[in-house]
């Protein structure tokens, strides 16, 4: 077996099916949304080459970059929310009654499709019969807000069922992460007189950083990638209020049959996203990490 693993032709073969599939699957389509942004292209007919014509109105684009703009903005958001996450999954960590009943309620949101939580949220922020609205009458509020039709809050107002939708998923990581602790470390830390906020903020969390910086990329990559939930509660709009560069993208391919602009802005999704995560890494990558 040994001599077998050691033949460089078995190994080939052994990796030939993953990369097969990773170059039909990721790298050939990456190639090809370069390729259609040179292109005039309705996504029916003929194409027609342009060169980079679609790139440098991409560049001048002011939606392109607003839509930029928000799509980071729910990358700090979801950073942010990260903190929260992180705390409840502490404190679901510390053995506390009913620990397991909540990992489950929390869950159960990964559970549903994005529409359905769409549609659910979109009755939630009804201004008139809206269970949100509704409370804040009940509390003295006369003037509630049009939550998704108001341009200066809708983007925050998206951001509550972002957080809702994806809570299941960054605390069940956490969760993982902080059982693989080793107890030992904490029963002595406890013999020492350390509070369970100190165990948490000096022994727990430390120990995880290395979960909680690949938790940082995911969130503010997926973020810019985001447009499931927006499409369906928003569309983008008031006005481009709520517009992110996924669902921008899709309307200039898919509602206005400009399929050499969308893919277009496609790739200049790609080289951002390229760039945020390697700026991040930069940002949380520490000594220790690169020796």
């Amino acid at each position: 077996m040994k001599n077998v693993m050691s033949n460089k032709l078995v190994i080939s073969l052994y990796v030939l099916p993953a990369l097969l599939l990773i170059l039909l699957l990721i790298y050939i389509p990456i190639v090809l949304t370069g390729y259609y942004g040179l292109m005039d292209w309705n996504g029916i007919g003929g194409m027609t080459f342009i060169g980079l014509d679609n790139y440098i109105e991409l560049v001048k684009d002011k939606m392109f970059w607003q839509s930029t703009w928000h799509s980071i903005l729910l990358g700090l958001f979801s950073t942010i929310s990260l903190v929260g996450y992180l705390i409840l999954s502490l404190i679901l960590a510390s053995k506390i009654k009913g620990a397991n009943f909540l990992r489950k309620i929390y869950l159960i949101p990964m559970l549903l499709s994005s529409v359905a939580i769409g549609q659910l949220w979109a009755k939630m922020f009804d201004p008139t019969n809206g269970m949100i609205n509704r409370l804040l009458v009940m509390i003295g509020v006369d003037n509630p807000p049009i939550w998704l039709a108001d341009a200066n809050i809708v983007l925050y107002a998206l951001f509550i069922p972002i957080v809702w939708q994806y809570a299941g998923f960054y605390i069940i990581i956490f969760y993982a992460a902080l059982k693989n602790v080793p107890e030992e470390l904490i029963e002595a830390a406890k013999i020492d007189g350390a509070t369970p906020i100190q165990i948490a903020y000096k022994i727990k969390v430390p120990l995880i950083s290395g979960v909680i910086k690949v938790m940082v990329i995911l969130a503010i990559v997926g973020s810019l990638k985001y447009f499931d939930l927006i499409f369906v509660l928003t569309g983008g709009g008031p006005n481009g209020a709520s517009e992110v560069m996924a669902s921008y993208m899709y309307k200039e391919a898919f509602s206005k049959y400009n399929f050499g602009y969308g893919s277009a802005i496609g790739f200049g999704l790609l080289i951002i996203c390229l760039v945020m995560t390697w700026l991040i890494q930069k940002l949380i990558t520490s000594k220790e990490d690169i020796y």
